[in-house]
């Protein structure tokens, strides 16, 4: 609509979105980086600024907004005076409208993006969608299995504009929201709240709470951030966001002195919080900023069960399972931390279906600090994956004995486990000689076939590999897929108890979309007196990266560093696996 000669009204969040879209179409294109780093940042500062953008011009201003050049004004001017960017609309030309959407697929971005177009021919997530349905995501660079499911997922829940998504895929799209958010004036700090904070393994919808003076500046602001679409409800200091990716953002914008509160709130469990009421009815005590007050505490949440004689309870374990009743007699668990990870007893390499090779994938698990790491390429039944012969199986062996002898340091404290995940027939065997498996460091045996058998056969086919000798661990043990596939029809009790007899060691497996035990079971067998190992299931550099979500596992579950075998120096495990 024209609000003068030759002028448009253009609000700040949609020169915001062009400049956005911009950026990733020149990023697309493999333009230069400078120029691309310019106009997101110059996107940034637009979508933040307090005045419309139309009235800085009108005063002849634009000059003055921090990374508004020449160029990047000259094209403000033109969006003010057209309604549109030429430069903007050539590109969109050049480069087809469905591709924007599939750089916003979590975890995609205009590099992956373009190199998608480039190796399969796909213009938008349709074709995407079917290039992965079909198997040609995972052999491109960087891909694999899991990504290619994860591409699948985010397709078909952003074709449905509904629910819940992985984890991981919600921590994406928090990390970019809450950077935004960060840089929009006057906000002070932003922080995930809702089931993200407390690590649930799928969410519903993203909450953030941000403290601001301002709040509908900052929600002004959002309405310019790229991956929004609409702005669904606003309320007060309250507002929910759809974003073109089918995930909800819920925000809460409130002064300084209330962060913390709106924090703990949003945090929930909505169980855990109405029994923190009830305590403090029962104590006459208010739930206000005088909590908070005089503290020298950074968590100053601490201050809420400190008004209460608590200590403080984790995010992850506010669920409800008595966590407030272990609190209030001081008994709560040290849950095991990040850090406590000292190696990584389950990874794959490109000797069978992984992307990195063995020095590749010992490389970063060095640069994690990483005491050892174990290398657990498939066996040979599993075609598929590229097990590996006996032969090919003894030749590995020998090239980690010779890495070994490369990576070893003056402490002689680091190692290269020889190791591999053998296959749990259907009919009860392994599928790799005993005389082979007890010359190995660590064997993990797990189901890949025959999912489908009743209760009794599939716990007596896994009890068996627990009976055996050689075997370690139990990988990912009730088989699920998160919203692809159920769990195996298993009595876990009975599993669980042959573990505890065989002294045999179940898994927490960290890939974000199995997450197998999940919390509730891994807590059952620290019940019953089962170790865990918390292990990635890595096929490639980047998925070593993905411990943490295995460790949130360990923390829901209450588990604690004693509780966790890769927690113990090379020395104790060796000692342990023996």
């Amino acid at each position: 609509m024209s609000v003068g000669q030759g002028e448009f009204s253009v609000k700040n969040s949609e020169i915001a979105r062009i400049f956005f879209e911009l950026a990733n179409l020149l990023e697309c294109k493999g333009e230069d980086f400078f120029k691309i780093r310019a106009y997101r940042h110059a996107a940034k500062v637009l979508a933040g600024l307090t005045e419309p953008v139309v009235e800085i011009h009108k005063r002849g201003a634009l000059g003055e907004v921090p990374g508004v050049g020449k160029k990047i004004a000259g094209k403000i001017i033109e969006i003010l005076s057209t309604g549109r960017l030429k430069k903007h609309d050539d590109l969109l030309q050049e480069i087809p409208a469905g591709m924007l959407e599939i750089m916003a697929l979590p975890g995609i971005g205009p590099k992956m993006a373009c190199m998608l177009r480039e190796k399969l021919n796909i213009s938008g997530p349709a074709d995407l969608l079917a290039a992965a349905r079909s198997g040609r995501v995972r052999g491109l660079p960087g891909m694999g299995i899991n990504r290619e499911m994860e591409i699948i997922r985010n397709i078909e829940m952003r074709q449905s504009k509904s629910g819940r998504v992985l984890l991981v895929t919600a921590k994406e799209l928090a990390g970019e929201i809450i950077d935004y958010i960060k840089s929009v004036p006057g906000v002070t700090r932003v922080e995930a709240g809702g089931s993200l904070r407390r690590w649930q393994e799928t969410v519903g919808d993203v909450d953030l709470v941000a403290s601001a003076e301002n709040s509908r500046l900052v929600f002004e602001a959002m309405t310019g951030h790229p991956r929004v679409e609409k702005v669904v409800e606003m309320s007060g200091e309250w507002a929910r966001f759809g974003t073109n990716c089918g995930i909800n953002i819920d925000l809460e914008v409130v002064p300084e002195e209330l962060f913390s509160l709106a924090l703990h709130k949003s945090t929930g469990s909505k169980a855990h919080y109405q029994r923190l009421q009830e305590l403090f009815a029962a104590k006459n005590v208010q739930l206000d900023p005088a909590i908070l007050e005089n503290s020298a505490l950074t968590l100053q949440e601490e201050n809420i069960y400190a008004a209460l004689g608590l200590p403080y309870i984790p995010p992850e374990i506010r669920e409800d399972r008595c966590e407030i009743e272990h609190a209030l007699e001081n008994n709560l668990p040290e849950l095991v931390e990040l850090q406590d990870i000292k190696g990584d007893l389950h990874v794959h390499t490109d000797w069978s279906d992984g992307l990195g090779s063995i020095e590749k994938m010992v490389e970063r698990a060095r640069a994690k600090d990483y005491r050892y790491i174990a290398i657990t390429d498939h066996s040979q039944s599993l075609k598929i994956a590229g097990g590996l012969s006996l032969d090919r199986l003894k030749v590995q062996h020998r090239e980690i004995g010779r890495l070994n002898e490369k990576y070893k340091d003056n402490t002689g404290d680091f190692r290269i486990l020889t190791g591999i995940e053998v296959d749990i027939l259907p009919q009860g065997g392994l599928d790799c000689p005993d005389e082979i498996l007890a010359d190995m460091d660590l064997v993990v045996a797990s189901v890949h076939s025959a999912f489908r058998q009743d209760r009794d056969k599939m716990t007596a086919r896994i009890v068996s590999a627990i009976e055996n000798k050689n075997v370690d661990i139990i990988g990912h043990l009730t088989g699920r897929i998160i919203g692809r596939r159920a769990e195996y029809d298993l009595d876990l009790e009975r599993v669980l108890e042959a573990a505890a007899r065989c002294g045999k060691i179940m898994e927490i497996n960290a890939s974000p979309d199995r997450l197998d035990l999940n919390d509730v079971n891994a807590r059952l067998a620290k019940n019953k007196g089962v170790k865990i190992a918390v292990n990635s299931d890595a096929h490639n550099i980047r998925r070593l990266d993905e411990m943490p979500f295995g460790v949130a596992v360990a923390r829901r579950a209450w588990l604690e560093a004693d509780d966790v075998i890769n927690t113990l120096t090379l020395k104790k495990l060796l000692r342990k696996l023996k």
